[in-house]
């Protein structure tokens, strides 16, 4: 079975660049499930329930998320209605939403989602080792394809993460720092892994955001307004082959489509 997991979604351009791409995507190759990160959706930081429901008509059939989930307030009363949005599962007890969550393919299978996120160099919340075993156990007896979202800033965390879970899930997934990395492999149990899956939007950028205003901020260490960059969109993804039977992967392939 076929599995696509889009980069970090950046804003409009990165949602037009969804809209544009993905059904080419689709006429190349069987996919029967789609992920999508997108803590950076709207406006370039956050999500709301509108957005939401704009990548669902594209054909994205869960949205995993990260510290920049919080952006919009918006989002927050409504995190507790939809399974198909995800926020990491390590925040503390208390916080709305789901950190997990099981799905049916378009055929049928069904397919559980984690989503985690790292401590270095971002908040210092649970612990996403403990956290991840906990979600593992929750829905491992419902299905054997486990998809994680690791996001996270720092390589070596998503490694070690990969490491820590190679045999108990399908996959590990970096996301966070928007440049795709060239390392995804077969882990020796059968876990596909990547450190970062890349980002959809504009290239023409500093990791999505209007080259300028970043580069003034780096002169001046001055407040500046971040805005999604406009030009050169292009999608990153990884397509990703899986064994409904016993879970492992049998291929990873990274994707990089460019909208004409």
């Amino acid at each position: 079975m076929q599995i696509l997991f889009i980069g970090d979604i950046i804003g409009k351009p990165g949602r037009k660049t969804v809209s544009l791409l993905l059904p080419l995507i689709l006429k190349e190759h069987k996919v029967e499930f789609i992920l999508a990160n997108a803590e950076n959706a709207a406006g370039g930081f956050g999500l709301t329930s509108e957005i939401a429901q704009e990548l669902f008509t594209y054909g994205v059939d869960c949205l995993t998320n990260g510290n920049h989930l919080w952006d919009k307030k918006e989002i927050i009363s409504h995190l507790d209605s939809s399974e198909r949005i995800l926020r990491p599962a390590n925040y503390p007890p208390g916080v709305p939403g789901f950190g997990s969550t099981v799905l049916k393919t378009k055929n049928g299978f069904l397919v559980g989602v984690i989503n985690i996120q790292g401590r270095i160099f971002i908040q210092e919340i649970d612990c996403p080792f403990r956290t991840v075993d906990r979600e593992i156990e929750r829905i491992r007896n419902r299905t054997k394809m486990i998809i994680v979202d690791v996001h996270a800033e720092v390589t070596s965390e998503k490694v070690a993460l990969g490491w820590y879970l190679d045999g108990r899930v399908s996959c590990v997934i970096g996301t966070h720092t928007h440049v795709q990395t060239a390392d995804e492999h077969i882990l020796p149990q059968g876990t596909a892994y990547i450190t970062d899956v890349g980002m959809t939007g504009g290239f023409d950028s500093v990791i999505g955001v209007e080259k300028e205003a970043v580069i003034k901020r780096f002169l001046t260490q001055m407040p500046c307004k971040f805005e999604p960059a406009k030009n050169d969109l292009r999608l990153n993804a990884v397509l990703l082959e899986i064994d409904p039977e016993t879970g492992q992967a049998k291929k990873i392939k990274r994707v990089e489509e460019r909208v004409a």
